[in-house]
């Protein structure tokens, strides 16, 4: 129990520096967007607290199934702190600030082609921005979608060489997987191979939509506010996680999906081998 209670801390704290790391590092943050920022902060805190106190499954998948949601979540951080570093540059520049810039520029100059998600990232700006907007926007794409990829292969190499996700022992699908019913009706694996195809089509999906969807709500919302960096910050960052969070969900359940047919296997080979004759 004081395991449980101290590790639900640190996620929690490390919730808390994720949410806050744009207002720490970005020059020039107004009080009232420190307020916001603290609320929020406050509020992700205690739901990270309260899902990881508990014995019982909440919200949050793969709970004891590391390094799932650790590399997530390490992906997501990385991608806020290295966007707020390149943002801080343009005002007070360092040695990492222009490297960070340097590697982002290059991966966005390669990306930034027709039909690109990069392309229409830097599409959704509004007709109002400068040269300098768009190369900031293609700059923190670049970053955004390197990070992604690269979070992918780390969960595709941790798939191949750590016999995820029953590498320490068995694993319960009700405390990992808590949305999801087995009782729905249905075949459980042939549910959990469609909600994984589904996962990863989305995840495909998403950085072509994304842009899109902020194109065409700005007639009714605003368009990107491009003088808004941590809005800037957060968007770019959402952009570029949740295809790669999807993407990691579907192939997850997939392999839930044929752990779960290998059992079912061995225990009809078990059970008929127990019903041949001495």
């Amino acid at each position: 129990m004081v395991h449980r209670i101290f590790g639900a801390l640190a996620r929690a704290a490390l919730v808390v520096l994720l949410i806050i790391t744009p207002s720490l590092m970005l020059p020039e943050v107004s009080a009232d967007t420190a307020q916001v920022v603290a609320l929020v902060a406050v509020f992700g805190a205690a739901l990270a607290f309260f899902e990881y106190v508990s014995a019982y499954p909440g919200l949050i998948e793969f709970r004891d199934a590391p390094p799932f949601n650790r590399l997530r979540f390490g992906s997501l951080l990385i991608t806020v702190f290295l966007l707020s570093l390149i943002m801080r540059g343009f005002t007070y520049p360092s040695v990492a600030s222009v490297l960070v810039t340097a590697i982002g520029g290059l991966i966005g100059y390669v990306l930034d082609f027709p039909g690109s998600p990069v392309r229409l990232m830097i599409q959704a700006l509004p007709h109002t921005a400068t040269l300098r907007d768009f190369e900031l926007m293609r700059i923190a794409a670049g970053m955004s979608y390197l990070i992604s990829l690269v979070s992918l292969c780390f969960f595709l190499i941790a798939l191949r060489v750590g016999y995820w996700p029953a590498r320490n022992g068995s694993f319960n699908v009700w405390i990992n997987l808590p949305t999801f019913d087995p009782t729905a009706g249905g075949d459980v694996v042939a549910r959990l191979k469609r909600d994984a195809r589904i996962n990863i089509l989305i995840g495909f999906l998403l950085p072509f939509v994304i842009p899109a969807v902020l194109h065409s709500a700005s007639d009714l919302f605003g368009a990107l506010d491009v003088t808004s960096v941590q809005s800037l910050i957060w968007t770019v960052a959402a952009w570029a996680f949740l295809p790669s969070s999807l993407f990691m969900r579907g192939i997850a359940m997939g392999r839930v999906a044929t752990m779960i047919e290998m059992k079912r296997r061995e225990t009809y080979a078990r059970a008929d081998l127990d019903h041949l004759p001495a």
